[in-house]
């Protein structure tokens, strides 16, 4: 770029008569890749960090996925009134705390990522997410200790999402770091696989508990056990994190870094200081970022979280038999979510995206006039119409959004603006919901929702850059194996014209 410029303000009779300086001039600009620039990935410790990253994603879903499936029974636990949709949006009020301090958690724990690593993030984020969600278990019902119950739920979901705000930008960017760039999609999709696998479990938890307990059970005590268990799963996702050495990307950064400390007078940098380097210089990234994850999260957590209420309260289904074709719907997507995570390294992350917001926009309606039906049929083929969508986004997004920004504010802005746009709209979509249906009195608010937010998606995708198979910004060429750096490095060698 820089020796395009350089040739397009120099005289081009100058440029005519002197080839081979001006040639000189743009090599040295855009000197040509070495074999020591490229960083070739084990892949042992690809997997260890992919599994690591996603247990991790896994547990974050399965904490809010037990909220959400749980809501009406929280509800009656923390929230009595005696009027059930009261009960309801108190209850999803609560859910919706936990995602307005996702930003500040965002915005101490991303730019602390860039700064100290992102293992180390990673693994104080997992502590706080068990401790949250172990406590949550322990608290008294609103019958025995009265307002403090509720002022209790609402600290400890507070907790749950402050340590949330550090998790998926650490996660998905340490996954992204480790990656080959011509396989980054589909190392990336196990980050969602872990979502939907974390949806699976709570989703499963719930209807085995409330199939073997009965309501007046799991409203006295039944409702406890799966966020009791997370106290567990916490610990394994430490003991995983804890194992990992730092991503490639980090580790040539901090090494620049301590050279170019060593030449220079040390200077204090302060968290608020890297955040205003990141909202002055990368503000265009972190719009984009902010409107494909706004309608990302919109129709997923309308379609994860949301749903089985809505199957429950808006429709009367039981909610054992709403989480089951929904719990179905979820197994088929995890078995295909690789598979799109393959697809968007071949063809590129912009056409599935892409693809997936089309599908929200112009299959929603259809799909909850489907499910408005009340056949275990019909519901089972709205839902599969709208998770095919769903998955398109799923697979392709913790590959896509690392790639907005540089390796030196990644962890900082992905974290700030994810949360920003999760806090604004993923959280508050099952309380924005409930209120339209409430106050329109039409069970298809929620697919207006969804195709508002589609709209804006499919205008985000076709700003974004395509960043499918290409190295990083601000980190090396990252390859599978040394035939693949050799042919890296031999490919910027023209072919002798003879």
């Amino acid at each position: 770029m820089a020796g395009q410029e350089h040739d397009e303000v120099a005289d081009p009779a100058a440029v005519k008569r002197h080839p081979t300086l001006f040639r000189t001039i743009r090599q040295r600009k855009n000197p040509k890749l070495r074999r020591s620039d490229i960083t070739i990935t084990d892949e042992r410790a690809v997997k260890r960090a992919v599994k690591a990253a996603s247990l991790g994603n896994a547990m974050e879903w399965f904490d809010f996925g037990i909220y959400s499936y749980l809501a009406v029974t929280i509800g009656h636990v923390f929230f009595p009134s005696g009027n059930p949709t009261a009960e309801l949006l108190s209850s999803f009020a609560t859910f919706a705390v936990a995602f307005l301090v996702r930003p500040l958690g965002g915005m101490v724990f991303g730019p602390m990522g860039d700064k100290i690593g992102r293992k180390k993030v990673l693994a104080l984020t997992m502590i706080m997410m068990a401790i949250g969600t172990f406590a949550i278990g322990l608290i008294p019902s609103y019958a025995t200790i009265g307002f403090w119950a509720p002022a209790l739920l609402i600290l400890f979901r507070l907790v749950q999402g402050f340590s949330t705000g550090g998790e998926y930008g650490g996660a998905s960017t340490f996954i992204a770091e480790y990656a080959p760039d011509k396989r980054r999609g589909f190392f990336g999709s196990f980050l969602e696989f872990g979502t939907l696998a974390g949806y699976v479990g709570a989703a499963g938890l719930v209807t085995a508990l409330t199939a073997a307990l009965g309501a007046d059970t799991m409203e006295a005590w039944g409702w406890r056990v799966p966020f009791l268990v997370a106290g567990p799963l916490g610990l394994v996702g430490l003991y995983l994190r804890l194992r990992l050495d730092e991503t490639p990307a980090f580790q040539k950064l901090e090494a620049e870094s301590a050279r170019a400390s060593e030449a220079a007078d040390a200077v204090e940098v302060t968290t608020r200081e890297d955040l205003a380097k990141i909202f002055r210089t990368y503000w265009p990234a972190l719009i984009l970022c902010i409107a494909l994850v706004g309608a990302y999260n919109i129709t997923d957590y309308m379609l994860l979280s949301y749903m089985p209420t809505y199957l429950s309260d808006a429709l009367g289904y039981s909610p054992t038999h709403g989480l089951m074709i929904l719990l179905a719907v979820m197994v088929f997507l995890m078995l295909i979510i690789n598979q799109v995570g393959r697809l968007n390294d071949r063809y590129g992350r912009k056409p599935l995206l892409m693809a997936g917001m089309l599908g929200f926009l112009f299959l929603s309606l259809p799909s909850f006039l489907l499910i408005g039906q009340g056949s275990v049929l019909a519901i089972t083929a709205g839902l599969l119409m709208m998770g095919l969508s769903l998955v398109c986004l799923l697979g392709t997004m913790s590959a896509a959004l690392p790639a907005l920004f540089p390796t030196e504010v990644r962890y900082g802005s992905l974290s700030v603006g994810y949360n920003v746009a999760v806090s604004l709209f993923g959280g508050t979509t099952p309380f924005v919901i409930t209120a339209l249906i409430d106050v329109a009195d039409s069970n298809l608010m929620p697919a207006y929702y969804a195709m508002a937010a589609a709209l804006v998606g499919v205008i985000a995708v076709a700003c974004m850059k395509e960043t499918a198979r290409q190295p990083l910004e601000g980190s090396p060429p990252s390859v599978g194996s040394e035939e693949e750096a050799v042919e890296l490095v031999q490919s910027q060698t023209p072919e002798p014209k003879f």
